[in-house]
């Protein structure tokens, strides 16, 4: 049965390449990027035996204990990323679990990664050859580290096998997985002071990872080396343990999978619970004010974009540090970011926008309802923003003219986005795709929209700009106050005549809006 699982893995992987040319491009293109990682780490592997034991240790414990930590994140970023023996599909077949296990676990080698991580972990034993006993360890360490991999991979997949079918799950999957983008920059940039900065750092977070299920198996043949066998034997047990930990809870979360398949949840909502429809107004603007509002907090595109306004909160503090720097200007930064995120406003909608059209909502009342929920939570977030960073760095005599530009640049540019929405739509995310999907033929049209947009916002905002960059050269504390007033009064003025004026192209063209939202698809 173990054969006839890899024969099919095999088989399924040769069809994929001959239904889609893409495919095998891709997969030759990844081929060879595999090669020449491979041979890369190969070599490196190789020259690294020349060195002493302690380096040797501390490269290997590391770079194996990424390698593990990648064969377990990127299921969950990614999950269905390999699913050419998905367990789902042998609900109606009685493969004993052991043989269906042995076939999964040998299956997850045949491909690019499993077999980059195995040669790399086979390749360690040249790195060792000076010592035959190490290298005789790293070769039965790397078999079972490689082992642990694939095992890790193929129980994180199981265990969230059964929420893949719900769409909350993969939106908020899609979510997640951009986050440690975000922070890609500063974790390499920490890790990299940490070792320009201490010499020691790399020992001592090597002698961290070889306690863990991370490092363990790397580090037990550089004990066999430094002449600690017995060392190394609590370290290969350590691992070992872990294998089968893993292995037992694989077992019983695919059991469970096997008769338990994917299904979408249902919510149960007790019946007269209108949500945000009835905290609003019963008139036509509060009526799509709590739409959008509902919107706002359950379609993760919409969602996205508040989500990742505190994680440039703490991108700003780290790069810019307690002393200020772009930190101080992320209350004026963050209604930058919130007022133009309802320029695409009618776009989202799609053809849903027809339910506008269809029960006579006027130009005006739309742009207000949709300005409204967006002000409900960016006017206190904005102000948030605006106070901290002023006290934590100890300006607080900033506060005045931070005001004045949050204040102007959100409401300016709410009324602005108003205006944009009305007039100009283009290809984005469908209901129901991810967050973070380009559609084609967008690129052009929504560039050329975004940054004349931003231009704008920034042309219209230029009295409260002029005043603050007035005030923080000169130190006035009368420029800052202006600033305030400059910035509040245009603010609202701008917001009012970009809901009329928005509300106004709304009603001249509100049939193209339909045709042309219901054609971006």
């Amino acid at each position: 049965m173990v054969a006839d699982l890899l024969k099919l893995k095999l088989l399924l992987l040769r069809n994929s390449f001959k239904r889609s040319t893409a495919q095998l491009i891709g997969v030759i293109l990844g081929g060879l990027y595999g090669l020449g990682l491979l041979s890369v780490i190969v070599v490196a592997l190789v020259l690294l035996g020349t060195a002493d034991v302690s380096l040797i240790r501390t490269i290997l414990v590391i770079g194996g204990s990424a390698a593990v930590l990648g064969w377990i994140i990127i299921p969950i970023a990614a999950t269905g990323i390999d699913m050419t023996l998905d367990p789902a599909r042998f609900v109606t077949f009685a493969i004993p679990m052991r043989q269906l296990l042995a076939g999964l676990v040998l299956g997850g080698l045949l491909g690019i990664p499993g077999v980059v991580t195995l040669i790399a972990a086979l390749a360690q034993v040249a790195t060792w050859i000076r010592y035959p006993a190490a290298a005789l360890t790293a070769l039965v360490c790397g078999l079972v580290a490689v082992l642990l991999c694939v095992v890790a991979s193929r129980l994180v997949t199981t265990a969230v096998s059964s929420m893949t079918g719900s769409r909350r799950f993969k939106d908020v999957n899609g979510i997640v997985a951009f986050i440690p983008l975000i922070f890609l920059g500063p974790i390499i940039g920490g890790v990299t002071a940490g070792f320009q900065n201490s010499p020691g750092f790399a020992a001592s977070l090597a002698d961290v990872l070889a306690w863990t299920p991370l490092g363990v198996l790397w580090a037990a043949p550089a004990d066999v080396a430094a002449g600690e066998p017995g060392l190394a034997v609590v370290r290969f047990l350590i691992g070992a343990a872990t294998l089968v930990l893993f292995l037992v809870l694989w077992s019983r979360s695919l059991g469970h999978a096997l008769v338990t398949p994917p299904y979408n949840a249902v919510t149960k909502r007790a019946g007269g619970n209108l949500g945000w429809l009835g905290r609003f107004p019963s008139t036509p603007a509060g009526a799509i004010a709590a739409r959008a509002l509902t919107y706002w907090l359950r379609d993760p595109r919409y969602f996205a974009s508040l989500i990742v306004i505190p994680f440039i909160a703490v991108l700003l503090y780290f790069s810019g540090g307690a002393s200020g720097g772009g930190f101080a200007f992320l209350g004026p930064i963050t209604a930058f970011l919130l007022a133009w995120s309802i320029s695409a406003d009618i776009s989202y909608d799609n053809t849903a926008f027809s339910l506008h059209l269809s029960t006579g909502v006027s130009g005006r009342d739309d742009r207000l309802g949709r300005a409204a929920a967006l002000l409900v939570f960016a006017l206190p977030i904005t102000l948030v923003f605006t106070v901290v960073p002023p006290l934590i760095t100890g300006r607080a005599e900033d506060l005045p003219v931070l005001f004045g530009l949050s204040i102007g640049l959100l409401l300016t540019g709410t009324g602005l986005a108003s205006v944009v929405s009305a007039r100009y739509t283009y290809n984005v995310p469908l209901p129901g795709e991810s967050a973070f999907k380009t559609p084609p033929g967008t690129n052009f049209t929504m560039f050329a929209v975004q940054f004349i947009g931003w231009f704008v916002m920034l042309l219209l905002a230029l009295p409260e700009i002029i005043l603050a960059i007035v005030y923080f050269v000169t130190g006035d504390a009368l420029f800052g106050w202006l600033t305030l007033v400059i910035g509040s009064v245009l603010g609202v003025i701008l917001l009012v005549v970009g809901i009329r004026s928005g509300g106004r192209w709304y009603d001249r063209r509100a049939p193209e809006l339909l045709l042309s939202v219901s054609a971006n698809r």
